[in-house]
Formats: C-alpha cells, sequence, structure tokens
C-alpha cells in the first residue's frame, strides 16, 4: 500500500506540474490574440439607394468639369 500512496503523489505532482503548463499556454494564447487577432473583420456599410444617387450625381457632376475644361482647353490651344 506504501507504493500506491507514492503513485498517487508522483500522479497529482504531475498533474499540477501540467496545470501550470497549461496555464503558462493559455496566457500566451491570450497575448498573442490580443496582439495579433480576435478582432472581427469590420463589415461594410450599407447605403440607402438615395445616398448612392447622390454619391453618383457628385462624381458625374466632377467629370463634368474636368471634361468641360479638357474641351476647353482643346478649342483655345
Amino acid at each position: 500500500m506504501a507504493n500506491l500512496s507514492g503513485i498517487v503523489k508522483q500522479l497529482k505532482k504531475e498533474r499540477d506540474n501540467v496545470e501550470k503548463q497549461l496555464a503558462g499556454l493559455n496566457a500566451a494564447i491570450s497575448a498573442f490574440v490580443g496582439v495579433y487577432g480576435g478582432k472581427a473583420p469590420r463589415t461594410r456599410r450599407k447605403l440607402s439607394a438615395k445616398a448612392r444617387a447622390k454619391i453618383a450625381a457628385a462624381q458625374r457632376a466632377r467629370w463634368a468639369k474636368v471634361k468641360a475644361q479638357e474641351k476647353s482647353a482643346r478649342k483655345s490651344g
């Protein structure tokens, strides 16, 4: 029986060592995720049809202005 209690003692000691190693691994994983990841990818916001139309109209106006300047530059030069 003395041998059996020694084995149990040794197993408990091994269990404690493994728990310490797991705690260290968990801490390392937490640190790694905190630095390099763990953030959810950004989702794109949806624009309303009205907002898209307004943006498109503004872009068309910008292009019209550029084309008008090119046209006037061709006439004068």
